[in-house]
């Protein structure tokens, strides 16, 4: 029996089916819970809702909720606490009770489809397949393997959420990928794919690009970098991906102060590394982090740095002390060694 069939014979059992984005969902997430709704309202059911926490703030995420008219409610715990029977409570693009979630540690979980990597991931249905380059991509074959046709929202989510998570087929991708977006082709909408490729970005986005650059340091192949505090999260990746360009850089790592946490983003081509251990590694202790080879992210609650000062100039220096730290321990470089380049 196929993992398709395993999925909808799940759902069939359900009268309602709650899915849970991770926090701050991005295109992958999203997609993957508008399909996975479409399936469940094929096998039946007609109570679907999607929450999420955290904010819809990167220019693209929002352009993508709109345009693709998804229907979100913000989390509440009490919406998965007070849950009746027969209602089904599923993870897509994550697996574990708060781990980048607000569900609490040890709920009982009916379905879980992602790629990240994670350890003790447990729900009555698992498909949990780190050598794929999207959640996305697993979606896309259910829909195929269930000979369902896919509406026209349903094939732009998912194709373009295979394209942005795989940044155009470059990242992370396998043939698998490629037979998705070649199932998705003829059924998305081309128009809106192309306006969710050029969204408008936003002058606070662009402003925290600009100090992500004019701090740069590198140290050998390996370019840290911070934004200050910002409001702009998804400003973080942004600058990642966009310094991972730059000449003789392989390892790019951008963080900033977002509320009440530090939020870390980091891209890598370097074969060596793995980002998500990397990252794991350095800030295990003090919050949490995780991800793929070529590309993770953290968070660490300022809590860390409570002892400090009030003086905010002088807080965020030390922040920055902290976290570059902890980054170059763990890439075993000798701070001595930063390049000449280390500011625009």
């Amino acid at each position: 029996m196929s993992r398709a069939r395993d999925l909808w014979d799940r759902l069939a059992e359900g009268e309602e089916l709650i899915i849970v984005c991770h926090n701050n969902p991005d295109p992958d997430c999203l997609s993957s819970a508008v399909a996975l709704g479409a399936i469940a309202a094929e096998a039946g059911i007609d109570e679907r809702r999607i929450l999420y926490s955290g904010e819809i703030s990167h220019q693209q995420n929002r352009a993508f909720v709109n345009l693709l008219d998804v229907d979100l409610t913000p989390f509440d715990p009490a919406t998965v606490r007070d849950r009746p029977a027969g209602s089904l409570l599923a993870f897509v693009d994550h697996s574990v009770p708060g781990a980048n979630n607000r569900v609490p540690e040890g709920t009982p979980v009916d379905v879980v489809i992602d790629h990240h990597p994670a350890e003790d991931v447990a729900a009555g249905f698992v498909d949990h397949r780190t050598e794929v380059g999207s959640t996305a991509t697993i979606l896309a074959e259910y829909v195929r393997d269930l000979s369902m046709e896919p509406s026209a929202r349903v094939a732009t989510a998912l194709l373009f959420a295979i394209r942005r998570e795989t940044l155009g087929f470059l990242r992370g991708v396998t043939r698998a990928e490629y037979e998705a977006a070649a199932a998705l082709h003829d059924y998305a909408d081309g128009d809106i794919l192309r306006q969710l490729s050029t969204p408008a970005v936003s002058g606070a986005t662009v402003d925290a690009i600009g100090d992500a650059i004019a701090n740069r340091h590198v140290h050998g192949s390996v370019l840290v970098s911070h934004v200050g505090r910002t409001r702009e999260r998804d400003a973080l990746p942004q600058a990642a991906d966009y310094l991972a360009t730059l000449e003789g850089v392989e390892t790019a790592i951008v963080f900033g102060v977002v509320d009440d946490t530090v939020q870390l983003s980091a891209r890598s081509s370097d074969s060596r590394l793995h980002l998500g251990h990397l990252l794991n590694e350095a800030f295990e202790d003090v919050g949490s982090a995780g991800g793929h080879r070529e590309m993770a992210g953290a968070e660490i609650p300022l809590g860390l740095f409570a002892d400090y000062t009030g003086d905010d100039d002088l807080f965020l220096d030390i922040v920055e002390e902290v976290i570059v730290a902890r980054l170059l321990g763990s890439l075993n470089i000798d701070d001595g060694q930063t390049d000449g380049e280390s500011s625009a």
